[in-house]
This record gives structure tokens, C-alpha cells and sequence, in this order.
């Protein structure tokens, strides 16, 4: 009697090792993500709340090994916080690596080149992952949380495309956007040829804001910016209608007027000789470098073909034909 019941113990416990070898080994290689599914992992979560988390997702973790597996490669207290994309296919113990790498689900907001400050911090303002710390995001409040002592803000952050975890702040991203920007035009500076009409690297920043609202075509840059640098140095007005918009603000619905050229604005440049006083818009890479290496052709003059492209000119009767010719297209 005492021997069955010895070999009916021995039984039940070869029966339970083996179910606990097989539901250890299923932790280890059966995937438990089906659909790509997203997790955020907040501050203080516990193995076992992250288990729940996971289960109330429809990732059917088995508690007990994920905890275990966690002590077991020594990744326990290393699981970072923030929100997590697990991929269909994934099994216990990648899910446990993802965490464990801080592999956080990214997102992306873009500043495309040319815009107007105004325009990326409405974007900033109108995305749902970033955390908003500044109650009201305008360029008063940006120069307060950023300390930055300039007389404008506009052109300072530099266009690109930024990755960043969910909650990260408004004003981090700014941060990160006007470093950038510094960096840029540092290294563009520094890389500038002689005997350009600039006091500053500010100076060329303003004109690359120019030269970017004026073309989108990156071949047409090095010479727009020749013309723009041409007239400078010979004291001439830069005439340039992207200057007389911004000085509009929210005048401008569309036209310039023949009296909008006529108004004094800090930015008119029908008007003012020089430079305006601050950029006017975001320029890119390109755009900095075309100013600070523009082509040496002898044009000054340049007017719209129609097609996104300009027809550049030496002469004001040149110039003016020019100008003839893409009135006529444009009734024809």
C-alpha cells in the first residue's frame, strides 16, 4: 500500500514538473502577440501591473514566468518607462527585451522649410503626444521658457523632421529644434566664402529666410542669392515680395496691392535699403549654404517663368521683357 502511494506521489510530481517544463518552455517560445499591439508602461508599473496591462490587451502573458523571466536575465528593475509598440510574433521574453531597451514607440513631427514660426508652434500645439507645458504657445512665451534674449524668433528653430517619445514636452522639442538650427548655421558659417556683405551670421540667416520663400527649387538657390548678395553690395532695393508679405502679417489675403509695395514696414524691401531686421521665415540647410556660397554671375534681376522656375537677368531691359513674357503666358 505504501509503495503505491509512494510511486502515485512521485507520479503526481513527474506530472507537475513536466507541466511546469512545458509551460516554461511555452513562455519561452510561444508568441503571445497576435496583432501589433501598443503598451505604455508608466512610472512606478510593477512587473506584475505590466502583466496585467499586457493580459487586459489581449497579450496572454503568463504572470508567474514573466515575472521569473525577468529576475532571470537580470532585467527586473531595468525596465524603462514610456509607450511601446510589440510587433505580432513577439514572445515573453522579446517583449521583456523591448522594455528592457527602452525601445520606445516613436513619433514624428515635421517643420517643413519656409514656414512661419506661428505655423510650427500651431502644429506643436495641435499634436495629442506631445505634453503641452505652455499654457499659451506663442513667441513671448517660447523666448521666456527657452531664455532667449533676440528681438524675434522667427527663423530660429530649423526645419527638419523630429522623432520623440509620447509625453515629451513642447518645450523640449523647441529646444531641440532651435540647438539645431545653431549647429547648422555654425557649421555653415564657418564653411562661408570671403567678401560677403555680412556683419553676422544672423545676417545670413535673414537672407537664407529670403531665399527660401522665394524658391523651392534647390538648383535656383546659389542663384537667387547671388542676385539678392549682387544688389546689397550695390546698394540697391532687394525688392523682394516675400518681405512686403510678411510685413502685411494678417493683411495679406492673397495679392500685393501696388499700395502694399508703397507702405513703410520694417520688411518692405520696396522700401527699406538693406536687409529687414529679422528672418522671415524658416530656411533650411540649402537655402543657408546658397547665401553663404552664391553663384557669381552677373544677374540682378530674376522673375517667375510660371513653372516653379525663374528667368534671370542682367539688365532692367532684359529684365522687363522678361517680365513681358510671362504676362503674355499668362493670358494665353
Amino acid at each position: 500500500m505504501k509503495v503505491k502511494i509512494i510511486v502515485i506521489i512521485f507520479s503526481l510530481l513527474a506530472l507537475v514538473i513536466g507541466l511546469g517544463w512545458v509551460s516554461y518552455q511555452n513562455s519561452l517560445t510561444k508568441t503571445v502577440v497576435n496583432t501589433t499591439t501598443t503598451l505604455e508602461i508608466e512610472k512606478g508599473d510593477s512587473l506584475g501591473k505590466i502583466a496585467e496591462k499586457l493580459i487586459a490587451l489581449n497579450v496572454p502573458v503568463q504572470p508567474f514566468w514573466f515575472k521569473a523571466l525577468a529576475f532571470k536575465d537580470k532585467i527586473a528593475t531595468k525596465l524603462k518607462a514610456g509607450e511601446y509598440e510589440l510587433p505580432a510574433g513577439t514572445t515573453t521574453p522579446q517583449i521583456l527585451a523591448l522594455f528592457a531597451l527602452g525601445k520606445t514607440k516613436q513619433y514624428a513631427i515635421t517643420f517643413p522649410e519656409g514656414r512661419y514660426l506661428k505655423e510650427i508652434l500651431q502644429e506643436i500645439s495641435n499634436n495629442p503626444n506631445l505634453e503641452h507645458t505652455i499654457p499659451t504657445l506663442n513667441a513671448d512665451s517660447v523666448k521666456a521658457n527657452l531664455h532667449i534674449e533676440m528681438p524675434s524668433l522667427e527663423g530660429l528653430f530649423f526645419p527638419d523632421t523630429y522623432y520623440f517619445e509620447k509625453h515629451m514636452s513642447d518645450v523640449s522639442l523647441l529646444k531641440r529644434a532651435y540647438d539645431k538650427m545653431q549647429s547648422v548655421l555654425q557649421q555653415e558659417w564657418l564653411s562661408k566664402i570671403d567678401g560677403l556683405p555680412f556683419k553676422n551670421s544672423y545676417e545670413a540667416l535673414t537672407l537664407a529666410s529670403i531665399v527660401e520663400k522665394e524658391t523651392a527649387a534647390v538648383s535656383e538657390r546659389p542663384l537667387i542669392a547671388g542676385v539678392f548678395i549682387r544688389r546689397l553690395e550695390k546698394d540697391m532695393l532687394l525688392q523682394t515680395d516675400p518681405t512686403v508679405i510678411y510685413g502685411m502679417r494678417d493683411n495679406y489675403k492673397g495679392d500685393i496691392r501696388y499700395k502694399d509695395l508703397q507702405e513703410h514696414t520694417p520688411y518692405n524691401t520696396y522700401v527699406i535699403k538693406g536687409l529687414p531686421p529679422t528672418p522671415i521665415s524658416l530656411p533650411g540647410r540649402a537655402a543657408i549654404n546658397a547665401v553663404l556660397h552664391p553663384n557669381k554671375s552677373n544677374s540682378l534681376y530674376f522673375v517667375a517663368k510660371g513653372d516653379g522656375t525663374h528667368v534671370f537677368s542682367e539688365t532692367l531691359k532684359d529684365h522687363n521683357q522678361a517680365v513681358t513674357n510671362f504676362l503674355k503666358k499668362q493670358h494665353e
